[in-house]
């Protein structure tokens, strides 16, 4: 099936105008039973409550019942179950779980679009595609801003993006390049599926679901064709200066050599996305000054150079060691505290285990902490992070009883034998390569 799916792959990129009329049939028994194999069976489960473990009891007969209602065109989604997810700002996000057997199909449509739109993807979109990641999108800003004349930054935000993408829109971008009217009735019946909250059904008019295997693909379709194209075919060639665009999934920055330019791609990006049932965040997007002039710039206004965060980073205008203009970042504030609160909470109702095994657990979760945000010029909020672990750690194992458990020097003489993960680079900026 893997074959199959490469040879789409290499059809699509060998011919940038092709459109598919016949892969529907693609989605058979034997892709579906590879689905299953590699699906996560430790999600939380939809409405009908089955896991992954009761459906593979009898798959081949689930598969069989699946796939011949497929080609009767009598298959339909099952509603999602809404769940409210807590967001930094202390709003909510709307998750959405499916059924299992809907995950498969899902599964299985995520993979026929990567194949036929993977290879049309401009380089700049970084999120959810193969060997691209975070970092990778860090890194290219970077490069944008230190080793090209960027004194310009357009940090936009699109208001609920996943909610609010246009069904419409949605079949039309897909159609431009998948004809198949088995694959645009699945998307259809997809994106309709709607939603149970509180026993009662909501139908989806508009949104991919978060929480849909298939909504990363479907909102990369998206922005490939609202913005990054656009960007690209548009207004990279009526741009007087240097431009730029870095995206990860629906949180994008745009940089600019000159402030008309900017100018002129802020004000026409609110139409843009407004044709297309998007609106800006507007108190979380804005036009700065940064780049290798702005701190000089800055100081003659009598003030300090902005900065502005992206992918959990706060970037602000600095030099190196031998006094040349660098961009640096740092872990964002906010999600610096939203951690902490975390893992608060977290080492509280693990105090009572024992202590080998709650700092092996800490440890773990330092690790993944590390992972993404010890980078380039970060280690000091790593740092930072693990002094107030050890803090917490020290406070909640002291408040295990009534009898005070450790002294700071019994805490340190302990942390000698267990000692927390301290933190080191983990990506380079300037390399690309992981640091071991």
């Amino acid at each position: 099936m893997g074959t199959k799916l490469e040879r789409i792959a290499e059809l699509s990129k060998e011919n940038p105008n092709m459109v598919f009329t016949s892969i529907g049939h693609l989605i058979n028994k034997e892709m579906l039973m590879d689905c299953h194999r590699k699906m996560d069976g430790n999600k939380a489960v939809g409405i009908d409550g089955v896991t992954k473990e009761e459906y593979g009891k009898n798959l081949d007969t689930n598969l069989d019942d699946l796939v011949l209602r497929l080609k009767r065109h009598s298959y339909k989604p099952k509603p999602a179950r809404r769940v409210e997810i807590p967001k930094d700002d202390g709003k909510t996000r709307p998750l959405s779980i499916y059924c299992y057997e809907d995950k498969l199909i899902q599964e299985a449509l995520k993979r026929i679009l990567e194949a036929v739109f993977e290879p049309h993807f401009y380089n700049e979109m970084m999120g959810f595609r193969p060997d691209r990641d975070c970092h990778k999108a860090l890194q290219l800003l970077n490069v944008y801003i230190e080793k090209n004349p960027t004194n310009w930054i357009v940090d936009a935000d699109i208001k609920s993006f996943f909610n609010h993408l246009d069904h419409g829109w949605i079949v039309k971008f897909i159609e431009s390049r998948i004809k198949d009217p088995n694959i645009m009735r699945l998307v259809h019946r997809t994106l309709k599926a709607g939603v149970m909250e509180d026993f009662h059904y909501e139908p989806t008019e508009e949104g991919s679901g978060q929480g849909s295997v298939c909504s990363p693909i479907i909102a990369n379709i998206y922005m490939h064709y609202v913005l990054v194209w656009w960007f690209n075919e548009r207004v990279k060639p009526i741009m007087r200066g240097f431009s730029g665009l870095v995206v990860y999934a629906d949180d994008f920055v745009a940089c600019f050599q000159y402030k008309e330019d900017a100018e002129k791609f802020y004000m026409a990006l609110r139409s843009r996305l407004e044709h297309f049932g998007l609106h800006l965040q507007e108190e979380k997007s804005r036009l700065i000054e940064f780049g290798r002039y702005a701190e000089e710039n800055a100081r003659k206004r009598g003030g300090k150079p902005a900065t502005f965060d992206f992918l959990g980073f706060t970037h602000y205008c600095s030099k190196s060691s031998k006094g040349w203009f660098r961009v640096k970042r740092k872990t964002s504030r906010k999600k610096f505290r939203k951690k902490l609160i975390e893992m608060n909470s977290l080492i509280r109702d693990k105090r009572h285990m024992p202590v080998s095994e709650t700092i092996q657990w800490i440890n773990k979760v330092l690790a993944g902490y590390y992972n993404y945000y010890a980078i380039t010029d970060n280690t000091p909020m790593c740092a930072s992070f693990l002094y107030k672990v050890r803090r917490m750690l020290f406070y909640w194992l002291n408040r295990r009883s009534q009898k005070r458990s450790y002294t700071w020097p019994q805490f340190a003489d302990m942390l000698k034998v267990f000692p927390l993960k301290s933190p080191k680079i983990m990506f380079s900026i300037y390399t690309g390569k992981i640091v071991y």
